[in-house]
């Protein structure tokens, strides 16, 4: 009986096709985090339990909250990841972000991500934010959903 091998590498080729991932430093808890950006720059982000992200280290088990949300007049999907439960790290590569915004689409202009960020960087309680480069994430299957 052959054994099948599932091909991560082309799994996360396929997610990260066509997205952009930014990282964002913040105090803010995620609830008011999400409630600031939807009332300041009118997206509608809601709390997605379905896709919860569960990550087992040390004999525990870690969630980590996405928060997502649809446009569909332009087709892209947005998901801001909240980067720490308890101590750990979704991404430990980036452990000094506090979340991290992943935009799937097909294409979105530079200035159009440009412009999100400097908006981003307005809102009080914000300190940083960034593009981040798909290559230099080491648990890119982390972000997977």
């Amino acid at each position: 009986m052959a054994k099948l091998k599932l091909n991560v590498d082309t799994i996360e080729d396929n997610f990260f096709t066509g997205s952009y991932l930014l990282g964002i430093m913040s105090q803010l808890k995620n609830y008011r985090f999400c409630w600031l950006i939807n009332s300041t720059l009118n997206f509608d982000f809601r709390l997605n339990t379905e896709i919860e992200i569960q990550l087992k280290k040390k004999g525990r088990n870690y969630f980590f909250d996405v928060y997502s949300f649809f446009e569909t007049d332009h087709e892209s999907e947005h998901y801001i990841y909240n980067n720490q439960c308890e101590g750990e790290y979704l991404l430990p590569e980036f452990k000094h972000f506090d979340f991290l915004w992943l935009i799937k689409a097909d294409i979105i202009p530079k200035e159009n991500l440009a412009n999100l960020q400097q908006s981003l960087k307005k809102i009080n309680g914000i300190q940083l934010v960034t593009e981040l480069a798909k290559e230099k994430i080491r648990n890119k299957e982390n972000l997977i959903l």
